[in-house]
């Protein structure tokens, strides 16, 4: 039997808050220790002060987190904001890992981050997963999950995302034990008897005409059919009467944005700013002879897609009652959406009921599961559910 235990803090005070969360859990656990905790955190807190209180009271440096751009619960939402789940069960093992120098050398970080895991080779427990955040202004994010597929011989399912910083994209931090990093990547590994569920969904239908990446670099997306990639934009803004200010063009970007066709599906991507040469800096990487779309959605279909992720992360459970529930999904869509965000998190509430989640907004969403459209997304509702 897993036992869980969500919480959301809005106390300032890192420390004390850390505390308080920290003895929820213990108390949840009627005085136990947690076996593993997963913690998100705004931009706004002193991570050591915060890790460390959690720790000492919930009774373990099994924690593994990052910072993030909002944080909720199944019933509370904002910024400024700390959520954890705790987790204990006789049916779970976890270990941590965690892989440095991202930027300067993304397999070195994935072989380091797995380099504990116990369940490559030989595991006790017949399923195997881990929760991964990264440092996504590092970069490479796609590079790492499909280096974590290779080291783990596609044997694990994996969630997380990309670390956030309150929507300053300036310097984002992961969680390992009590301390946080930059250009880092950490991940949890999960060997369970029961399999967890997992489900990815975005509601993002294209736009216009499939157009080629005839350049592109890292991030930056620097030509589409050989013409700048900005006038790809301003064009579609001009053929849908929308407004396009080049000097300000979040507000444009967060209503259209870009899809990678891969296999019949769009990966997504958000475009952050136009450089002075034309090119789109994005929120990550486009690969050199793609053929992507802009992309196009409604209110309606964001709440749909959190629904449906959620729908296929319980069917994943086999029938099994789910104990708790992580959520994550894009700053983007927290801030396009507004308050009808609280509709994708009401809908997650009610399918997961009587069951609780916690969870974050990211700079990217990160998911690897049977039946999932697999890798590193943005604007995408990832949802994983952990069985009793």
């Amino acid at each position: 039997m897993n036992e869980t235990c969500t919480a959301i803090s809005s106390d300032k005070d890192s420390a004390r808050a850390g505390a308080a969360l920290g003895r929820k859990i213990r108390d949840a656990f009627r005085g136990a220790p947690a076996d593993a905790v997963a913690v998100f955190a705004s931009a706004q807190h002193h991570y050591p002060a915060l890790l460390e209180s959690l720790a000492r009271e919930c009774g373990t440096e099994t924690i593994v987190g990052s910072s993030s751009a909002g944080e909720f619960s199944d019933h509370s939402r904002g910024e400024g904001q700390i959520s954890v789940l705790g987790i204990r069960g006789d049916g779970l093992r976890f270990s941590v890992g965690h892989g440095s120098g991202i930027s300067r050398d993304p397999a070195g970080a994935a072989r380091e981050a797995v380099a504990g895991f116990r369940g490559i080779v030989d595991s006790p427990m017949p399923y195997r997963a881990a929760l991964v955040m990264t440092d996504a202004l590092a970069g490479h994010a796609d590079a790492l999950v499909e280096q974590l597929t290779v080291l783990t011989r596609g044997n694990y399912s994996f969630f997380g995302g990309g670390a956030g910083d309150d929507a300053k994209f300036t310097k984002t931090h992961v969680f390992a034990g009590t301390q946080a990093h930059s250009d880092t990547l950490v991940a949890l590994e999960i060997l369970s008897m029961q399999p967890l569920g997992i489900g990815v969904s975005h509601g993002w239908i294209p736009a216009g005409a499939g157009m080629r990446v005839t350049e592109a670099s890292g991030t930056r997306l620097a030509s589409l059919n050989g013409e700048p990639a900005v006038h790809a934009m301003e064009e579609h803004a001009r053929a849908t009467g929308q407004q396009f200010d080049r000097a300000n063009p979040l507000p444009f970007f967060l209503h259209n944005i870009i899809g990678i066709k891969i296999d019949g599906s769009y990966r997504l991507r958000v475009p952050l700013g136009v450089n002075p040469d034309g090119s789109l800096a994005l929120a990550a990487e486009v690969p050199t002879g793609a053929v992507v779309h802009i992309m196009k959605t409604s209110e309606q279909s964001a709440v749909q897609a959190a629904d449906k992720a959620a729908r296929s992360a319980l069917a994943a459970l086999g029938g099994r009652r789910p104990s708790a529930g992580l959520v994550f999904d894009c700053v983007a869509t927290r801030l396009r959406l507004g308050s009808v965000f609280d509709d994708e998190l009401r809908s997650c509430a009610e399918l997961l009921a009587p069951a609780g989640f916690v969870g974050c907004n990211t700079y990217g969403q990160i998911a690897r599961a049977e039946g999932q459209f697999s890798g590193f997304h943005n604007c995408t509702a990832v949802v994983c559910v952990i069985p009793q």
